[in-house]
């Protein structure tokens, strides 16, 4: 099956070899983004409210570089550092969907990349 590769300088750029994003299919699969400026490539200022929008606004510029948009995200995964912030992320994803919302997970880790406090990454149906 022929993947179709994209990228958005809206989001940040790779920081290893991987793809922001690959189309496989009818699927579109979206790496995991942190909160990263992609203007400085540094971490955004501020707590877990501003790190989870970053991120957001990310997973938002790549899926716009592969026309598509979080009315076509079907699954989202998302991995935070503390489970405690479970709630205020919540609050930030009802900013980015509506219902009927995508199927998710939610995974706490040790750590991530950049000393991140969350990471997300979706999987995306576009003109479902």
């Amino acid at each position: 099956m022929p993947r179709q590769v994209f990228h958005s300088d809206s989001a940040p750029k790779a920081i290893g070899p991987y793809s922001q994003a690959v189309r496989a299919g009818d699927t579109l699969y979206l790496s995991g983004q942190t909160p990263l400026d992609p203007a400085t490539g540094e971490m955004v200022a501020g707590g877990i409210e501003q790190q989870a929008a970053r991120v957001f606004e990310n997973l938002k510029a790549v899926l716009a570089a592969a026309g598509a948009s979080f009315d076509d995200v079907v699954r989202v995964a998302i991995y935070m550092t503390d489970l405690g912030n479970f709630g205020t992320v919540n609050e930030v994803m009802k900013r980015y969907f509506h219902e009927p919302y995508p199927a998710r997970s939610t995974i706490g880790v040790a750590a991530l990349p950049r000393n991140a406090q969350v990471e997300i990454d979706v999987i995306a149906v576009p003109g479902r």
